[in-house]
């Protein structure tokens, strides 16, 4: 039971980020700056879109002469491309998020992960562009289109909570940002 509360709340928590998309609001970035991470990733989104566009028309064609599962699987196919838009969306509008008068970086990546690392805690920070990652105890890669740009030290563990709710500590965060160097720059000068 739990774990279907968990898949449906992640379904609903996809949906709001498209509509939210579709009026161009964002979520938590009221009262700090907003750095992206959407941009590496888009080309990539379009193309799945894509395919999945393209296997809705030929199992439609296939399927034409049944017409029970040919509704059944035009359903799952429509709801598939939802769910790739509604991804792509939930990446737009919930990016990073530096609050100075907080204290903290919040490191998103869609409805999965939201990290909230206090600032004081960050021991350095640096722009660096990592293309492999190899699971370790003790760090977590926030990957998008398989690449990290900036990489966190951090003077004592985070808590970062999976998506079906373990709790691992991190001493090092690796993620990316469209604007690396922007936000490197923002985060020296909030620890300051």
């Amino acid at each position: 039971m739990r774990v279907a509360r968990l898949l449906v709340r992640h379904e609903a928590r996809l949906l709001v980020s498209l509509v939210l998309w579709v009026v161009r609001r964002t979520d938590g970035t009221r009262s700090g700056r907003a750095f992206g991470y959407a941009r590496g990733q888009g080309a990539m989104m379009f193309g799945f879109g894509f395919v999945c566009l393209v296997e809705t028309v030929a199992m439609s064609v296939l399927l034409r002469d049944w017409p029970t599962a040919h509704a059944v699987l035009l359903f799952l196919d429509v709801y598939g491309i939802v769910i790739v838009v509604a991804l792509h969306a939930s990446s737009v509008v919930r990016p990073h998020v530096l609050d100075p008068d907080a204290g903290s970086l919040r490191i998103r990546r869609y409805v999965h992960v939201d990290l909230r690392v206090p600032l004081e805690r960050i021991a350095s920070v640096r722009r660096e562009l990592r293309m492999t990652h190899e699971r370790a105890d003790g760090e977590l890669d926030v990957e998008v289109g398989s690449q990290t740009t900036v990489t966190l030290e951090l003077t004592e563990p985070v808590t970062h909570v999976t998506f079906f709710g373990r709790r691992r500590d991190v001493r090092v965060v690796r993620f990316h940002a469209d604007d690396a160097d922007g936000l490197v720059r923002a985060l020296g000068r909030a620890r300051v």
